[in-house]
């Protein structure tokens, strides 16, 4: 049993998350306000091949995937190892606090794609381009620059998953829902290279049926394995669906109400 917890996340470029033995215990202010980052700091998260955050609004899944991705050394606003792009710093120093184990034999190469930040990304691209490389994405729609980068960041030239820690921050923000499909496919398609590992955070529930993921709800309460059918975002859009009048009325009501009556 120890040897087999022992081999556990080899090949794996993450295998744990946890706050690192020089940081000072953290200050009661934002990011350690947000529950799930105060439980980050406090338990530390074990990572699978791919794992899912899901959760309003607010609930700190942008937050602990940004930190996750400039930790590992991706560059904070978007791209790999080797981007340099940057504009305006808006992240936390939650990243400073954290120290991820490595699995023996993970890559140290990978991507992180931050819907936030895109389009001064592309531009980026486009202008730091070699000269065998032509790079068109504004040229193209949202949605489909996305798509366009995942396939030639995430896969080599002959269309091999690469290896890797591959990081998303909510990319349905360009996707329609037959692009949220494309991406899924996409991503099961890379983690049949068993050293690639993927971490997502997403309002999408399609991105949040990625096969094989663990999916973690961020919520008041911090953060919890869920089943799928389980996820807030899936019962309520379920919901939605099955009566959309009702919950139109039922948001209607809520705007009118006073202020303290909600």
């Amino acid at each position: 049993m120890v040897r087999r917890q022992q081999l556990t996340g080899i090949g794996q470029p993450v295998r744990r998350v946890q706050r690192h033995p020089d940081a000072d215990a953290p200050p009661a202010r934002w990011p350690q306000t947000i529950p799930a980052v105060r439980q980050l700091l406090a338990e530390g998260l074990d990572l699978g091949r791919a794992t899912v955050l899901v959760g309003d609004n607010g609930s700190g899944k942008s937050t602990v995937v940004e930190a996750i991705a400039e930790a590992f050394g991706l560059n904070a606003e978007g791209g790999s190892t080797g981007a340099r792009h940057a504009t305006r710093r808006t992240e936390s120093d939650l990243a400073t606090r954290l120290h991820l184990v490595r699995g023996i034999g993970g890559a140290r190469g990978g991507f992180f794609l931050r819907a936030e930040t895109m389009h001064a990304f592309f531009t980026y691209l486009e202008e730091n381009a070699s000269p065998s490389r032509t790079e068109v994405f504004h040229e193209r729609s949202h949605g489909e620059s996305f798509l366009d980068l995942v396939g030639d960041r995430f896969f080599d030239h002959r269309g091999s998953p690469r290896q890797g820690l591959f990081v998303l921050d909510e990319p349905e923000s360009a996707l329609s829902f037959t692009s949220c499909l494309a991406l899924l496919g996409l991503l099961g398609d890379l983690l049949a290279e068993p050293r690639a590992q993927v971490l997502l955070a997403t309002h999408s529930p399609v991105l949040a049926a990625l096969p094989g993921a663990t999916i973690l709800e961020l919520d008041a309460a911090g953060y919890r394995a869920t089943p799928w059918e389980d996820v807030a975002v899936v019962v309520n859009q379920r919901a939605f669906l099955a009566d959309p009048t009702r919950h139109l009325r039922a948001a209607r009501l809520t705007e009118a109400s006073p202020k303290g009556e909600q």
